[in-house]
């Protein structure tokens, strides 16, 4: 596999890949050309042997991509095989709705636990997951070797709260407090999740749809 100068816009159109092969294979299909891939996706076929090139030739010419197989290769490369552990960070709403409703065992991942301020939620469970007291969290990050937290706080206490995230050893953080987290320590993976941003793109391609049918009916 090549692992020099992938783009991040390469990585972050692989789970794209990774949905659609899925879909293909729920409905029987086994192989696929790239034109066919890449009409459904709305991308080129060389964009798309472009893409899948960074990481090695998965195709066969003349007889396209075997969906299982490249399905296989994409888990991999996302590491979902790698058993990644993850924490939950705060267990409002958007925690609660995540821990039973995300299915992070689909993706490879294992959810230890979560953990949360409030006394009425410490010691009791959500989707059996159990929810420890946010005092003990870096105890448990180094005791059990985690390497993601989703941070789901309140946004007054994201950058504290990510900070002692790091100091207790976590590698990554699946960031909803609709803050950007700065994280000094280079080595700390950071995703910052803003819904905000994907409603207001859904917004101006609305308002441009708009703009274009008023322009015509004048």
């Amino acid at each position: 596999m090549k692992k020099s100068s992938i783009s991040n816009n390469v990585i972050r159109r692989l789970p794209r890949y990774l949905r659609k092969l899925d879909d293909l294979a729920y409905h029987g299909i086994d192989r696929i050309s790239s034109g066919e891939l890449g009409k459904q996706m709305g991308l080129t076929p060389s964009q798309i042997r472009q893409d899948f090139s960074c990481f090695g030739e998965f195709g066969q010419q003349g007889y396209g991509y075997n969906v299982e197989g490249l399905r296989y290769e994409i888990s991999n490369i996302l590491g979902m095989k790698n058993g990644y552990s993850i924490i939950m960070v705060g267990v409002g709403n958007l925690g609660h709705a995540l821990l039973e409703n995300f299915g992070f065992e689909k993706y490879g991942f294992q959810i230890l636990a979560a953990f949360d301020v409030r006394a009425e939620l410490i010691g009791t469970t959500i989707a059996d997951i159990p929810i420890y007291d946010g005092a003990i969290q870096a105890d448990f990050i180094r005791e059990n070797d985690v390497d993601i937290a989703v941070l789901a706080v309140p946004k007054r206490m994201a950058k504290e709260v990510a900070q002692n995230l790091v100091d207790g050893g976590i590698k990554a953080i699946w960031n909803f407090t609709n803050i950007e987290l700065e994280i000094k320590d280079p080595d700390v993976i950071v995703e910052d999740i803003h819904f905000s941003d994907s409603l207001l793109v859904l917004s101006y391609y609305l308002s441009e749809l708009t703009n274009k049918e008023t322009a015509e009916d004048d």
